[in-house]
């Protein structure tokens, strides 16, 4: 990548870090005082509270990568498949500016291999 391209990897990484860092910042909703209603609110609410947690973990391991990606920017290693050294495909980049595999070990990592 050259200097235009890290510089506009780091202003995407660093708006979506603040992005995150602000999701996670605000408390989750807590469910209302449950009363003798109907089952099926009862359900929503149990359902909107999981969701919630599960994008609150989302965002935990979004900033995680974004965190690491932005290491590899200060390091000089971002850009390169940590895992076979390649460099990571600039498309691939611009799309996943916090990508850490090329594509190929990327499906090795996700398969346990």
């Amino acid at each position: 990548m050259n200097a235009r391209q890290l510089a506009a990897a780091r202003s995407t990484l660093e708006a979506t870090r603040r992005r995150l860092t602000q999701d996670l910042s605000e408390p989750p909703e807590t469910p209302s005082q449950m009363t003798y209603g109907s089952q099926a609110a009862a359900a929503s609410e149990v359902f909107a509270q999981q969701r919630d947690l599960a994008l609150r973990d989302k965002s935990g391991k979004g900033l995680e990568l974004v965190s690491a990606a932005l290491a590899r920017l200060d390091e000089d290693s971002f850009g390169h498949c940590l895992r076979c050294g390649t460099a990571i495909p600039d498309e691939r980049l611009e799309v996943l500016p916090w990508a850490a595999f090329c594509v190929r070990c990327q499906q090795l990592e996700r398969d346990g291999r």
